[in-house]
């Protein structure tokens, strides 16, 4: 008898188990199909809740993270696709996620980190051409801008050296 509800038990378990892990992975494919459609506060409601059943959930939070990216919260993408570095041990994986990392502060205009992630990016997966032009970028408007920051410098410059003459 007592190894009768051992089993009812343990069956128990298992059951609510693959419930679970079916109900997330229903929510995240629920998500996917309204970003496709274009419907990314929809989704991102979607892969919320499935980070809620399954918070480790790898596409749950980089979709998240990508869903974010969709409707310009770059720091919230940043968070999410941290989360999915954490629970990701795939290289190629985590390549992705720098890549998108870098996305996001590029998009916020802070070259610095964006080139750092590429560099991750690519450290775990050197021939990603998407990346290597993203990083590419990233180095010509960081030139770029210290080139105009010279440049006003110069300009300042002159015109104090110009306005204490007269």
């Amino acid at each position: 008898m007592r190894m009768k509800s051992f089993f009812i038990l343990l069956f128990g378990l298992l059951f609510i188990s693959v419930n679970n892990a079916q109900s997330t992975r229903s929510l995240v494919n629920d998500g996917v199909d309204l970003y496709k459609k274009g419907k990314i506060t929809d989704a991102e409601v979607k892969f919320k809740k499935g980070i809620e059943k399954s918070p480790k959930n790898l596409q749950a939070n980089f979709n998240l993270g990508d869903a974010y990216y969709k409707n310009k919260r770059y720091k919230d993408a940043i968070k999410a696709y941290q989360k999915a570095l954490l629970v990701s041990s795939s290289k190629n994986f985590k390549s992705k996620v720098y890549h998108n990392i870098g996305n996001s502060f590029l998009k916020q205009k802070k070259l610095k980190e964006s080139i750092e992630a590429y560099k991750d990016a690519l450290k775990l997966n050197p021939n990603d051409l998407q990346t290597k032009y993203n990083l590419s970028y990233a180095l010509q408007q960081m030139k770029k801008n210290k080139n105009n920051k010279n440049k006003n410098k110069n300009d300042k410059n002159e015109h104090n050296y110009v306005s204490n003459c007269l």
